[in-house]
C-alpha cells in the first residue's frame, strides 16, 4: 500500500515576522491535499500569507484538538488512500511542545514517510541566544501551577541543572509571567543564571541572560505577553 507523506509545516511565532519561514515551505504545502491543524482560523491565514493564490477550500481540514481517537483515525484514512497531509502548529513548529506530535506518532507507525521542514522554534532561538549550554538542555513545558509544587519544581529545576550542568527550558501561560518570575527570584540561588526570552521574532523581541542577584535589581514586567524561560545553575 502506498501511503500519503506527511509534512510538518512550521508556522510564524510572530505574524508579521514572515522571513522566519522558508521559501521551501511553499512547495511543501501545494503538494498537500488534506491539513490537520491546531487551529483552522489561524491556520488559514497563515497559508493564505504565505501563498495568496490558494484556494482554501479546495482542501480537507481537520483540527487536532489533542488528536481524539476520531481525528487520528481520519489521519490514518488519509493518508492510506495516499492523501499527502500537512500538519500546522498554533506557533512554530509542529510536533514540539505540540499536540501534532500524536499524529506524527501515528504516522511513524504506519510506517509513513515524513518531512519535518525547517521554521522558528521559540525553544532553539532562545537557547541560541541565553548564551546557556546548548551542548545539554531539556525543555520541560509548563510548571506546576499550585504554589507548593511549583517552589519545589523551582528548586528541583535548579538542583537538576546543577548536577547534570545543563540548561532547564520552561513556559509559562503569559497572564502568569510575572508570578513566575518573582517566585524564581524567591527560590533560586542568587548566581543562577536565568534568560527571560520575550516576543522572540517580533520587533519587541528581548532575550536577556542575568543572574538571580541582576534580576532582582529590576524586575521586567512582561505580563500577558508570549515568553521563555531559560535557567542556568553555576
Amino acid at each position: 500500500m502506498a501511503f500519503g507523506k506527511v509534512f510538518l509545516i512550521p508556522t510564524f511565532l510572530h505574524e508579521d515576522a514572515l522571513e522566519t519561514i522558508p521559501t521551501y515551505v511553499v512547495d511543501a504545502v501545494k503538494q498537500c491535499t488534506v491539513f490537520f491543524v491546531e487551529n483552522e482560523r489561524s491556520a488559514r491565514r497563515f497559508l493564505k500569507k504565505i501563498w495568496k493564490e490558494m484556494v482554501i477550500d479546495d482542501y480537507q481540514w481537520f483540527t487536532i484538538h489533542k488528536a481524539e481517537e476520531e481525528v487520528k483515525a481520519n489521519f490514518r484514512k488519509g493518508l492510506s488512500a495516499g492523501n499527502n497531509i500537512g500538519i500546522i502548529s498554533e506557533a512554530g513548529c509542529p510536533g514540539v511542545a505540540d499536540p501534532g506530535q500524536v499524529l506524527v506518532e501515528a504516522a511513524q507507525n504506519m510506517g509513513a514517510v515524513i518531512h519535518p521542514l525547517v521554521g522558528p522554534s521559540s525553544i532553539l532561538l532562545s537557547l541560541m541566544a541565553s548564551g546557556m549550554n546548548g551542548q545539554q538542555f531539556e525543555f520541560i513545558g509548563y510548571l506546576p501551577i499550585d504554589n507548593t509544587a511549583r517552589k519545589a519544581a523551582i528548586k528541583e529545576v535548579e538542583n537538576e541543572s546543577a548536577r547534570k550542568k545543563s540548561t532547564q527550558i520552561f513556559i509559562e501561560t503569559p497572564y502568569r509571567n510575572n508570578q513566575l518570575i518573582n517566585e524564581l527570584l524567591q527560590q533560586c540561588k542568587p548566581q543562577t543564571k536565568l534568560c527571560i526570552a520575550v516576543d522572540i521574532t517580533a520587533p519587541s523581541e528581548t532575550i536577556i541572560t542575568k543572574t538571580i542577584a541582576e534580576w532582582k535589581k529590576g524586575v521586567p514586567d512582561i505580563h500577558k505577553r508570549l515568553a521563555i524561560f531559560l535557567l542556568y545553575a553555576i
